[in-house]
């Protein structure tokens, strides 16, 4: 499974994509307030290598412990899904399904005799348009 992973492109589907922060992304100094160009290529250097540096020491000290609480927690979220939620669906599906004949049942009973009276009263008019 490790043998797969792609270590150049480590984001493929994109999906954090919203977390990029490059220098260009994150300083931009516009026409006519341009600082030194010594200082703006030290501040260059000094941002991208602080986040570079900041990013591999938390990721080396909290990646694993992260990455094994992330996948507990989709492991439970699994399990009570596989488990406990659909099995419980089901029943209530299954439970809904001989109230829905009951209902249907009651219905028809009750509603479709005063539906089809209206219908036989109301089927003989007719409607014409006179024009005057």
């Amino acid at each position: 499974m490790a043998d797969s992973l792609d270590l150049e492109n480590r984001d493929p589907n994109e999906i954090n994509i919203h977390v990029r922060a490059l220098f260009e992304d994150v300083l931009a100094e516009p026409e006519g307030a341009h600082s030194i160009d010594c200082l703006w290529k030290l501040t260059y250097q000094c941002f991208t290598g602080t986040k570079s540096v900041c990013y591999m020491i938390l990721t080396t000290i909290l990646g694993l412990p992260l990455a094994f609480a992330w996948g507990l927690s989709f492991a439970c979220m699994s399990f009570e899904l596989v488990w406990c939620v659909t099995p419980l669906l089901k029943i209530y599906f299954v439970e809904l399904a001989a109230y829905r004949m009951l209902y249907t049942s009651v219905i028809r009973c009750v509603c479709d005799p005063c539906f089809e009276s209206c219908g036989r009263i109301c089927g003989d008019m007719k409607v014409t348009q006179v024009k005057g």
